[in-house]
């Protein structure tokens, strides 16, 4: 069975680098009916917290990447990681290094003094000396030969052992470095299939020896090429949000991003938007592009705003919600928020936008645009609004048929085009120029409010002129 992992360090939020890689992983365990486990590498005691944990596994909910199990958190084994540099101790293959950090400093400036490459010169190596408070253990590797890396995505990588290092594989507080700790875990747990960013490419020679020295399967590797921002740079925070709930509190769907974010170095022909059972279907390897991505925001967006308008109404309602309270706004109950929501889908390119734009359907009173009242709420706007107000008070049906058959007849009465009619309605309602259909509004708004806000607007026009 094919098992891949996500193995995140919990020293902050999940970028959008590691979601990627997350989605990758799991879509590639999904495709091949195998496990996904999710591991949180926190070792790294002064770093790792538990705010960072709870913001990444938040992340991998909202982008709806299950796990098989319950997470595993690496700190928990640390006595199995102790177990195996003991056991690569007592087969030789490991050793005891005291060298201070200032004299470790010496040696790199000495051998870049002397062009060579500032590796440890194993000094300890073959000391055979016990371990003290202070003392790290070096893994004994090869200084000849090669590694050979079987990369599922760039191809074979051959490595000269010559140029890797003695690494460290226990600090000096116990606790276990990351090229080790990945190994005994990985191996463990039973990961037959290790995909991840490709700035991890050069630890995989030291890591398939270390495979080799503790006698576990070596798993299969695949690095994806990285992520970069327009300017062809590694993607940073100056090319916009790096973090996934970011994103969310931009109001971006979880769709959008994961389908965004797959596109980011895998295709399938020409097609750009997938659902997640077609991704689960067609996702595989030998369609991941060797060469780096580039994060366009402006796709992104685009895509957002195509599963704004597919979305069902009561979940999109339940969506934007929360949006329209953090502008202060007492929202209704669901179903009021369905139909402004039904009004305003189609042109709302994230929630964010949606609420903000949609923001007059909840104001106790109409906030106006100063240009938009001084062109439309005029003295000859006052007696359309005022007649507008009047037939709507004896419509007893306010449809989208009835509104157009008022809305004519009161301009044919008063001898005026529909247009000085219809945009000093939707100023008086929404304070702007442009809105949803005005018919749209209306309905969702209710008589009582539409004809309020109208007799509102012809008082702000009369007072603004007095």
């Amino acid at each position: 069975m094919i098992v891949t992992r996500f193995a995140p360090s919990p020293t902050g939020y999940l970028h959008i680098g590691g979601a990627r890689t997350a989605l990758f992983n799991w879509l590639y365990a999904r495709h091949h009916g195998g496990r996904f486990i999710l591991r949180i590498e926190d070792t790294d005691q002064l770093r790792s917290t538990e705010e960072s944990t709870h913001a990444i596994l938040d992340a991998m909910r909202w982008l709806g990447l299950d796990w098989d199990g319950e997470p595993y958190f690496q700190a928990e084994r640390v006595e199995i990681h102790r177990e195996m540099v003991r056991k690569l101790i007592s087969e030789g293959k490991a050793y005891y290094c005291v060298c201070t950090p200032e004299e470790l400093d010496e040696k790199r400036k000495k051998a870049l003094a002397e062009g060579r490459k500032p590796k440890y010169d194993g000094t300890c190596r073959e000391r055979n000396i016990s371990g003290t408070d202070n003392s790290v253990v070096r893994f004994k590797a090869p200084h000849v030969g090669t590694t050979v890396v079987k990369d599922m995505i760039k191809g074979t990588v051959t490595f000269n052992n010559e140029e890797l290092d003695d690494l460290i594989i226990e600090r000096g507080d116990g606790y276990p470095t990351y090229n080790f700790a990945v190994v005994v875990d990985d191996a463990q747990m039973g990961i037959t299939h290790v995909i991840r960013g490709d700035d991890h490419l050069n630890n995989t020679p030291r890591q398939i020896l270390l495979y080799e020295a503790l006698g576990y399967d070596i798993p299969h590797f695949g690095h994806v090429p990285m992520i970069l921002g327009s300017d062809k740079a590694r993607l940073s925070k100056r090319h916009g949000a790096t973090s996934v709930m970011a994103y969310k509190e931009m109001g971006y769907l979880p769709e959008a991003l994961v389908n965004y974010l797959v596109r980011l170095g895998w295709s399938h022909g020409d097609q750009e938007i997938f659902s997640t059972e077609e991704l689960i279907n067609l996702f595989d390897l030998d369609a991941v592009g060797k060469s780096a991505a580039v994060f366009n925001p402006d796709k992104l967006l685009w895509l957002n705003q195509h599963y704004i308008k597919e979305r069902p109404g009561r979940q999109l309602a339940e969506e934007v919600h929360p949006f329209f309270e953090k502008l202060g706004l007492a929202v209704p109950d669901v179903s009021q928020v369905m139909k402004v929501a039904g009004d305003l889908k189609a042109r709302s390119k994230t929630l964010v936008e949606m609420a903000d734009f949609g923001a007059f359907y909840f104001q106790d009173s109409v906030e106006y645009d100063a240009a938009a009242a001084e062109k439309f709420l005029t003295d000859d706007a006052k007696g359309h609004l005022e007649a507008v107000a009047d037939e709507l008070a004896l419509l007893n049906d306010l449809t989208k048929e009835g509104i157009e058959t008022l809305l004519r007849n009161i301009a044919e009465k008063r001898e005026t085009k529909l247009k000085f009619i219809a945009q000093p309605i939707r100023v008086a309602l929404t304070g702007k120029t442009v809105s949803p259909g005005l018919d749209d509004v209306m309905m969702t708004l209710g008589k009582e409010t539409v004809i309020r806000r109208i007799r509102d607007a012809v008082r702000y026009g009369g007072t603004r002129r007095a």
